[in-house]
């Protein structure tokens, strides 16, 4: 019967007034089912056109934000984690753990350019603008790398070695420097982009299982989304200013420069924790925004201020086959899944 809800589907998201902020923050929640099959990772938002880019484990779907209207689909993407969007270039890139390679394609036809073979492990990718760098973390063995592609030619530039087999979001701050969120270390590595080498390495306590990242350069704050507790770094030597309570399964961070806002999805109890930025080294929670259960990742608009989320909605799953044995205790894996009966696009509007 849920596959037949409306879309989209409004709801209106708890509201709070912030002392420090002089006013009520009020996010109001668009849902729209999208159709396709497919799980999912990582979405990303290209700002100059409002276009954003999901993942669907063998595909990309490229969908219009502010409607949530299918515009393309990028097919041969197996094992997609993400997409890094190279507006000035022309060019995107979607990182395919399922066969090690990286698809080149045409922001404008969405036509594929080519496939860079680049390792195993592929994961996270981010445009670093600065550096004009299309930036992997990649999860691979025996140790997690970052890897630099030139969104012009495509061409592998840099590979670094890093301290952790999980390394997760990265972010640059213009000033020559990359931080790489390590999620099984709980730390943040510094990489050079002149040598491509790591120079540092800052433990996050309270934090535990970094994964999404964002910088503020006005107030120059590092912000790590974390399970249960976030931390916000000071990068002139990796000093944590504070903590942000949220929720679990935080996979991805977003944030806002001009209204100062950082967005943590908690997959767990399908919500964001929507924080303002009242000084560098002072938060306040401002709203959590009910979403969807599941829903983990997050990119944010900074031209619509709009945020980003996808989660599909799956039925039962089948029942195993007579005589099937239990699952060992302690085992890895979700084990079976149910089909995809709605595809949950979300829209958080200010």
């Amino acid at each position: 019967m849920r596959r037949l809800l409306a879309a989209p589907a409004i709801l209106f998201a708890i509201s709070f007034a912030a002392p420090n902020v002089g006013r009520t923050q009020t996010f109001k929640v668009e849902k729209f089912d999208i159709k396709g099959d497919g799980g999912t990772d990582y979405v990303a938002v290209e700002a100059a056109t409002g276009r954003v880019f999901v993942s669907r484990s063998t595909h990309m779907m490229v969908v219009e934000g502010a409607t949530g209207k299918v515009l393309g689909d990028i097919p041969n993407t197996p094992g997609v984690h993400g997409a890094g969007i190279a507006t000035k270039a022309g060019h995107g890139f979607t990182t395919n753990g399922g066969d090690q390679t990286v698809t080149m394609f045409d922001l404008k036809t969405l036509a594929v350019i080519k496939q860079i073979k680049v390792g195993p492990g592929l994961d996270g990718i981010m445009y670093d603008e600065p550096d004009d760098k299309i930036i992997l973390t990649n999860h691979s063995r025996p140790i997690g790398t970052l890897t630099a592609i030139d969104p012009h030619s495509g061409d592998i530039v840099a590979t670094v070695e890093l301290e952790d087999t999980a390394p997760e979001g990265a972010a640059a701050d213009g000033k020559g420097h990359i931080f790489v969120n390590n999620e099984s270390k709980h730390t943040i590595q510094v990489i050079d982009v002149k040598t491509w080498k790591a120079t540092a390495s800052w433990p996050l306590a309270p934090c535990e299982g970094p994964t999404g990242i964002a910088y503020d350069k006005a107030s120059n704050r590092i912000f790590s989304g974390c399970s249960n507790t976030s931390v916000v770094v000071d990068p002139n030597g990796g000093k944590i200013v504070a903590t942000i309570k949220n929720g679990t399964r935080v996979d991805a961070l977003g944030w806002d420069p001009e209204r100062k806002l950082m967005f943590i999805p908690n997959g767990g109890q399908g919500n964001v924790t929507v924080v303002h930025q009242d000084s560098p080294d002072t938060y306040t929670t401002v709203a959590t925004v009910e979403t969807f259960p599941g829903a983990k990742t997050i990119a944010v608009d900074p031209a619509t201020h709009n945020a980003y989320l996808f989660q599909p909605e799956r039925g039962p799953a089948p029942q195993p086959p007579a005589g099937t044995p239990p699952p060992a205790p302690g085992g890895r894996g979700r084990g079976p899944q149910g089909p995809v009966i709605a595809a949950w696009f979300i829209v958080i509007k200010q």
